[in-house]
């Protein structure tokens, strides 16, 4: 719901709701270089010996004197980000190497997945994918018309370009960057159906008028029936590999036929993909990693919307993050889910037409050395998948309410709990990473908070000391959620750390020595994100994640909800940190949590009335 009076003036030319504040919304600022700096060093001294430290002080002394180069690349990146062209000062180089530039697979790297609650009125798998299609085309309706409610944070309006990447949108690999690709979301009102790695295109709009959820589920059985038991040659696991290696297998595909070309098209140009899998995961632990990965087969990764129904009724989606963050995928699921249980979703006619065509396979024409090009993408995805591990801890003991009643920002606790885990398990800090928007700007998406601050590392010391009082660690406990909010606040104002030293970097020339700072061992030290955090809340999702960033890291997404905690934990299988290995590492850090939650609810249940004071 749209808050009464934003101050961000309307545009009145705007092409629809959507985005009437989308030009008047603040560029994307460059901090200033001492604030910067000063904020830096105060992030890596809690990660730093003395020794290390006073080096990294020196080198920072030196970028920021008079007439050097710290100075220069300010003033080069100031002058970019008031270039009228650009928009954004970050988005190109951003897009470029956080995403398209990046090579590894975007399976387990960087797509990400939600995992819905069960469906009690649609256990079969053609009745669920149909009522989630149809609320998916209500959504599409929403964005492609510019019509959608404009997200808002604290009052405010807040950037909705993204959504333009959407539906009807594809990652196209190339070297040595892949290609985002937008296509005419009226024209191209087909879907994908992917069924025992078969591709059928079903198109959602016949004689004009789209097809109502039943019509939907009937082409859905009929995609299920036509796939029958025999599974096809799995192109699609193509584009679970590495992106060089999927680029030159696109173009062998492409080259191979003509036909080729065509079938790649329809793939491309659909609204979203709808795998109807095979499989049927029953544990939370199986179901997360069905919709994290699924066989790799029945799958196109390469798509941003990819939505999966498994054989017994469970469903999920999993997103390609390149052009766009889970806050906007977010909605979409929820705005599907919340529709779909509260009866909000307009389903049409509940008399299926007859005659509708039925759902058309698309065949790719293969060779023999595509074939084997194939199976080594099989054979490197299951040796990838095998690699990791991932766990869910579903804490139920308490969530966001009891937090409340504990005084404290409910993000901030969760974030020091996992602090608190890491440190049991491994008995020091290190650096973590927690996402924090910054779309209150033009086409802004993401600034790094840095969890680990002095104040953090002072109470994950103090909660392991058995002689100190409940006092002195609620004390500590306040000093380090006041520092971690502080910092997310400056995150979400585009005023951290990380981004501005990227664009200072960005800013150098080719052929100019980076300076001091930047071949530092603290610099790459302090953004190794051993702990990779992000939250995303919806009380109809049952799972929420995606990967590590660092194999000798963990990835934890984590959900707040009201009177639950939900923590998805991935890792590598025998992780080795600094020399030193941890079997099922995944597991205990899972328990160190779970620990570490129970330790805090202790701690400031019994001392309510005394914490309330300090």
């Amino acid at each position: 719901m749209a808050p009464a009076n934003p101050k961000t003036p309307v545009d009145t030319n705007a092409a629809g709701p959507m985005l009437r504040y989308q030009k008047n919304l603040p560029k994307l600022p460059v901090p200033s270089l001492k604030d910067t700096l000063q904020k830096y060093l105060k992030t890596v001294h809690p990660l730093l010996t003395p020794e290390e430290y006073k080096e990294t002080e020196q080198a920072v002394k030196e970028f920021e004197a008079p007439g050097g180069l710290g100075q220069e690349l300010q003033r080069r990146l100031v002058a970019r980000a008031n270039d009228p062209k650009i928009v954004n000062w970050m988005e190109e180089w951003w897009l470029d190497q956080a995403y398209m530039g990046y090579r590894d697979p975007v399976v387990v790297y960087v797509s990400y997945f939600f995992a819905y609650k069960d469906d009690k009125l649609r256990k079969l798998p053609a009745k669920r994918a149909a009522a989630i299609t149809t609320a998916a085309l209500e959504f599409k309706k929403q964005v492609v018309q510019y019509q959608l409610e404009p997200e808002y944070a604290k009052g405010e309006p807040i950037c909705m370009d993204s959504y333009k990447y959407m539906f009807n949108n594809c990652r196209i690999a190339k070297k040595p960057s892949d290609l985002p690709a937008t296509f005419d979301p009226f024209k191209n009102t087909h879907i994908i159906a992917i069924r025992k790695n078969k591709f059928f295109v079903v198109e959602t709009v016949h004689d004009g008028v789209q097809l109502s959820t039943d019509e939907l589920e009937q082409q859905f059985q009929r995609v299920i029936d036509q796939a029958g038991d025999i599974k096809g040659i799995p192109v699609g696991v193509l584009t679970a590999w590495n992106r060089d290696k999927w680029t030159d297998a696109r173009d062998a595909l492409l080259a191979a036929n003509p036909l080729n070309k065509q079938v790649m098209e329809k793939i491309e140009t659909a609204s979203f993909v709808v795998c109807l899998d095979d499989l049927t995961p029953k544990t939370r632990d199986e179901f997360c990693r069905a919709c994290w990965h699924g066989d790799g087969r029945n799958r196109y990764f390469d798509k941003p919307l990819q939505f999966i129904i498994f054989e017994n009724g469970k469903a999920g989606f999993m997103g390609e993050h390149s052009c766009m963050d889970g806050t906007a995928t977010c909605r979409l699921n929820e705005y599907i889910c919340n529709g779909l249980a509260k009866n909000l979703i307009h389903h049409g006619s509940n008399k299926a037409r007859a005659h509708l065509p039925p759902p058309q396979e698309l065949t790719f024409i293969l060779n023999r050395k595509l074939e084997e090009t194939i199976k080594m993408a099989e054979n490197d995805f299951e040796a990838l998948i095998a690699k990791h591990e991932m766990t869910v801890l579903a804490y139920q003991s308490f969530g966001k309410n009891l937090i409340k009643k504990f005084k404290c920002s409910p993000d901030g606790f969760v974030q020091m709990a996992i602090q608190l885990a890491y440190y049991k398990m491994f008995g020091v800090s290190r650096p973590t990473y927690e996402s924090g928007q910054t779309r209150k700007f033009q086409h802004g998406r993401t600034e790094t908070s840095r969890t680990v601050s002095d104040e953090s590392v002072a109470f994950v010391k103090i909660m392991e000391d058995p002689y100190a009082s409940n006092e002195a660690k609620i004390r500590a406990l306040r000093a380090a959620l006041k520092a971690q909010g502080q910092y997310m606040a400056t995150a979400i104002n585009a005023q951290g750390v990380d981004r501005h030293l990227f664009g200072l970097k960005n800013s150098l020339k080719p052929n100019e020595e980076p300076p001091t700072l930047f071949k530092d061992p603290a610099y790459a030290y302090s953004s190794h994100w051993y702990l990779s955090t992000s939250q995303l809340t919806s009380e109809h999702f049952d799972g929420y994640g995606w990967g590590q960033v660092v194999n000798d890291g963990f990835g934890v997404a984590y959900m707040i909800k009201n009177n639950a905690l939900q923590f998805n934990i991935a890792s590598v299988k025998d992780l080795e940190v600094h020399g030193k290995k941890y079997v099922n590492g995944t597991f205990q850090f899972k328990q160190c949590i779970e620990d570490a939650c129970d330790e805090l609810r202790d701690l400031l249940t019994v001392e309510l009335p005394a914490q309330a004071k300090l």
